[in-house]
Parts: C-alpha cells; sequence; structure tokens
C-alpha cells in the first residue's frame, strides 16, 4: 500500500510539473507574439467590409479581425487583401472593385488613426508598431484589376498596393489558375510576363498563390528577386491539389529567396478535412435545391452551420504546424511565414487558429517543437520582411 501511494504521489507530482512547464510555455509564447512583430500575409477584412461597413476599432460580432482581437493575439501587420473575383474579369469594373476597397481600408486608418495605420514599406511598419498601431498593408488578390494596361501596376503601387495574387480563380490576362483546368496560356501569358518585370521594377512583390505549377516555375525562371506565397500550404497534405504549393516548387524558394506563408483553412491543410467538407457542401446543396434556396439566403446559412456543426470537418492547429515544419525540411526556416486567409475561408479554421486572438498558441506549438526564439522571429516576420526589402531595394536602384 505505500508503494502504491508513493507512485501516486510521483504520478501527482509530475502532473503538476508538467502544468507548471505548460503554463510557462503558453506564458512565453504570448510574450513572444507581443514581443515580436507578427505580420500575416492575407487577410480578407476589405472584402468582408464590401457588404457592410463595420467599427473595427471594437469587438466585432461577426468576422475573425478587429483592433481588439489583434491586439489580444499580438498581430501588427495584417496584409490587408484587395480581392477582386474572376466574376469581374467577364462583367468588366475590376479596377474600380480594387478602388473601392482600397478606400476602404484608408477608411480605417482614417476612422481611427489612433490605432490603424496604412504602411507603404516595411520602415512604416516598424514605425507604426513602435507606436503601438496597427499597420495596415496591402495586397491584391488578382491581378485582373491591371486590365490590359501595364502602366495599372504603378497606379496600384501608387494607391498602396505591396503585392499582387497574379491570378485568383480563373485564367486571366496574366497567367493560369491553379483552380481553371483551361490552361489559356501554359503558364504566364506574353503580357503576364511584362506585369512580373513591371512589378519588379516598381516595388510590387509577385505573389505565386492561386497559379499553376507552370505560372511559379516560369516567374522564377525570369527573375532575380524572390517571391511570396501569400496564403498556400504544402500539396504533401492535400495530394493532387495544385492550389497548394508542390515539394519541388517549395524547394525552388531556397535558391529564390522567397516565403510560402501558411494558409489556415481546413481544406488546406489536410485532405481528410476535404473530404468532409465535400461531404457537407453535397448535403447543404441537395438541401438548397429541394427548397429552392440561394446562397445568402439566411436559412440556407442556418442549414449549412448545422450541418458543419453536426458533421465538423475541422483540422486541428498541430497539422498547421506539420506544414511549416515540412517547409523548413525541404527550403530551410528562412522560407516559411505566416498567411492565415481569415475573413477568407469563413467556417474551415482550425481547432486552436478560430481568429486573429490565436497567434501566441500558434508559437506555443511551435515552441513546443523546439523551434528557437530566432526562428519563432523569422517566422513572425522577419523572412517575409526580407522578401520585401529586397523588393524594395530592387526598384529604388532600378
Amino acid at each position: 500500500m505505500k508503494y502504491i501511494k508513493h507512485l501516486s504521489l510521483v504520478a501527482l507530482g509530475l502532473f503538476i510539473l508538467g502544468c507548471s512547464n505548460d503554463a510557462a510555455l503558453r506564458k512565453k509564447a504570448y510574450d513572444l507574439a507581443h514581443k515580436f512583430i507578427i505580420t500575416d500575409g492575407h487577410i480578407d477584412v476589405p472584402w468582408r467590409l464590401n457588404d457592410g461597413y463595420e467599427d473595427l476599432s471594437v469587438r466585432t460580432d461577426g468576422g475573425d479581425f478587429d483592433y481588439v482581437r489583434a491586439k489580444e493575439g499580438g498581430l501588427d501587420a495584417p496584409f490587408m487583401s484587395i480581392y477582386v473575383p474572376s466574376s469581374y474579369q467577364e462583367t468588366g469594373g475590376a479596377k474600380e472593385k480594387a478602388d473601392s476597397l482600397i478606400d476602404l481600408v484608408n477608411r480605417i486608418a482614417n476612422d481611427h488613426p489612433d490605432k490603424f495605420e496604412v504602411a507603404l514599406n516595411v520602415s512604416d511598419v516598424n514605425r507604426i508598431f513602435k507606436e503601438g498601431k496597427i499597420a495596415l498593408p496591402m495586397g491584391m488578390e488578382n491581378g485582373a484589376p491591371i486590365l490590359d494596361d501595364l502602366s495599372n501596376v504603378k497606379y496600384f503601387y501608387d494607391r498602396g498596393i505591396r503585392y499582387i495574387t497574379l491570378t485568383h480563380g480563373k485564367d486571366n490576362l496574366i497567367c493560369d489558375s491553379s483552380y481553371d483546368t483551361t490552361n489559356t496560356w501554359g503558364g504566364l501569358s506574353p503580357f503576364g510576363r511584362e506585369v512580373v518585370k513591371e512589378m519588379n521594377r516598381v516595388g510590387i512583390m509577385v505573389d505565386i498563390s492561386h497559379v499553376t505549377d507552370e505560372v511559379i516555375n516560369q516567374v522564377m525562371d525570369m527573375t532575380d528577386l524572390p517571391v511570396i506565397a501569400s496564403h498556400s500550404s504544402c500539396r504533401h497534405f492535400t495530394p493532387g491539389w495544385e492550389r497548394n504549393m508542390g515539394d519541388a516548387e517549395i524547394k525552388r524558394l531556397k535558391d529564390n529567396g522567397g516565403v510560402i506563408q501558411i494558409n489556415y483553412g481546413s481544406s488546406f491543410v489536410t485532405k481528410k478535412s476535404q473530404d468532409l467538407r465535400a461531404a457537407n457542401i453535397d448535403e447543404i446543396m441537395m438541401y438548397a435545391e429541394k427548397n429552392n434556396l440561394k446562397r445568402g439566403d439566411k436559412e440556407l446559412e442556418a442549414y449549412a452551420k448545422a450541418v458543419n456543426s453536426k458533421n465538423p470537418f475541422y483540422a486541428d492547429i498541430t497539422e498547421v504546424v506539420d506544414h511549416i515544419d515540412h517547409v523548413v525540411k525541404l527550403a530551410g526556416i528562412d522560407h516559411v511565414g505566416i498567411g492565415s486567409d481569415y475573413d477568407g475561408v469563413g467556417d474551415s479554421l482550425p481547432y486552436g487558429l478560430k481568429d486573429v486572438t490565436s497567434y501566441p498558441n500558434l508559437i506555443y506549438h511551435l515552441l513546443k517543437r523546439g523551434y528557437s526564439e530566432e526562428d519563432i522571429e523569422k517566422i513572425c516576420y522577419k523572412n517575409v520582411w526580407r522578401v520585401w526589402s529586397t523588393v524594395e531595394r530592387a526598384a529604388a536602384d532600378s
């Protein structure tokens, strides 16, 4: 009995020690999240506000981002996504839509200058961070607003755009999309090659998310400047899905000097999540057809929420960290960052990463896996800063 009691006390002691160590690690993660600048390559707040402006200076009921939650999570430089759907390539108005979303970002900053400021370069972000505000750099998701006019690259640079995702869900005048099967150009179009050169010249980072493997390789073949994938994950975990980057392309980032910023969407993270989500979508679409409901109808939204609650398809934060591990294994610690796609992937965020309060949780899991503070600082911002600074310098020297 004494032996059993002794074992129980030892187990209790180890349990208490483990809890103490875990609490210390979580505190360290929180402290690092607020010590280091955290940049996130892709947050879809402008499109979220497209349907109705919100006061982001307070904690909002909906969405994944606001000032209060960003401060809790240590988020300092979220790239505001100027997302222009591929439909505008057919209807026209892509440039005007991009302008309207840029205006929304400026409105956020102008409405609350004590909390937000639009950032145009690395120096801006560093200063804004020291002033305790949140910097709002901008990237344009889909190059369609350039139209067929190369001068629009400089136009959008002057409006504050610091990266351009070359296309989105459809092939456009610049290149082919990973979501399209048309293969219009076999990679970059002749005009697209001129766009990449012009982006390099004026100082806009080339974003290779959403494009085909051919586009990725052709871009890296023709440019000496590093590129980013602002919100992509690793195809290794989602076999056959070209929207995520393949191993060969990730390896090329090492020579290019570029960075892949890991997307949190559960469908980007595991094949299992993709399959479960697809089954839910089939059920939701059958209900919509049976009841003559369209996207946006409140009844359909409620039904979809119930289906996803009944049959959860969410990945876990540990599986997101698996993607970071994979990039480090293939290309090294200097080539990975964060590109959550908050406010862009709807109700598909993994457990542990549900909104912008969660960056300390990500850092906690990185610490658990043995990442050093220096490693984590690179993931949080230094890797992206290296790319952005290189592109800035090249433009200044051109």
